[in-house]
């Protein structure tokens, strides 16, 4: 799956808020290890250093695209191609922050629970995850990708997935000294022309269209535009309001 970092940074502000959400409800005075996970094109990283300059701060990310963008941006910053999923750190971290990365990942059971247990002792785990896969934008795109003309070529896609809150408590409450759980709908005021395609292009989109050639990557675009603009009608302004779900934990070791 191919990351586009300028694609990505187009709703640069929108998608930061809720970094920034979470950032605030960190209450870590001076941790000497912080690790972005999926750090993208560094922009959550920056938030990191800028808050905690003596730390030594890691970014960690899969798409050695955004990789290229986070280095070139933080050359000061250490930044490490690798998944989540395999990664293993080389000491304890006292910060695990981790912004719209998570969700792409399988087996939260099992993933929440080493990532807390990897943290030194009083070490935090703060994580943000899109949870917007009931509304319609995301269920428009399933819809069409199980039809008999995309089905056998998008089949295995997936667009990732997140547990409830309920879960996540059950997952870790055993394991943590604080947890806090919660949710935020983001109304997102958009503009352009097809603003809702335009931003599940930068991620949602990614895994389907990674799975079709240029040709039948227009022609789904073409028929899932469309379908987009009716469900997220634009205002005579010209302003999309797009409702964007997101959950937030942060567990303390």
């Amino acid at each position: 799956m191919g990351w586009e970092p300028d694609r990505y940074l187009q709703f640069a502000d929108e998608r930061l808020r809720p970094a920034l959400d979470l950032l605030g409800q960190v209450a870590l005075a001076a941790p000497d290890r912080i690790v972005d996970l999926g750090c993208g094109p560094g922009n959550v990283t920056r938030l990191l250093s800028t808050r905690w300059p003596k730390a030594q701060i890691t970014g960690l990310d899969s798409s050695p695209e955004m990789l290229a963008r986070a280095r070139a941006a933080l050359p000061a910053l250490r930044f490490e191609l690798a998944g989540v999923e395999e990664w293993e750190p080389d000491a304890p971290p006292d910060l695990l922050f981790s912004n719209a990365a998570l969700h792409w990942l399988g087996d939260h059971e099992a993933l929440f629970p080493r990532l807390l247990d990897s943290l030194a002792p009083g070490g935090v785990l703060a994580v943000q995850m899109p949870a917007n896969f009931d509304a319609p934008s995301h269920r428009l795109i399933r819809e069409l990708a199980a039809e008999p003309a995309w089905a056998g070529r998008l089949g295995a896609a997936r667009m990732g997935a997140v547990l409830g809150l309920a879960d996540y408590h059950r997952i870790l409450a055993p394991l943590a000294s604080r947890l806090s759980l919660w949710e935020t709908t983001y109304w997102q005021a958009l503009d352009g022309p097809a603003p809702v395609l335009d931003w599940l292009r930068g991620t949602t989109l990614l895994p389907y269209l990674a799975l079709l050639d240029a040709a039948s990557r227009t022609a789904f675009l073409d028929m899932l535009g469309p379908r987009l603009l009716e469900a997220y009608p634009s205002s005579p302004a010209g302003i999309t309001l797009f409702p964007f779900r997101r959950f937030f934990i942060l567990a303390q070791r």
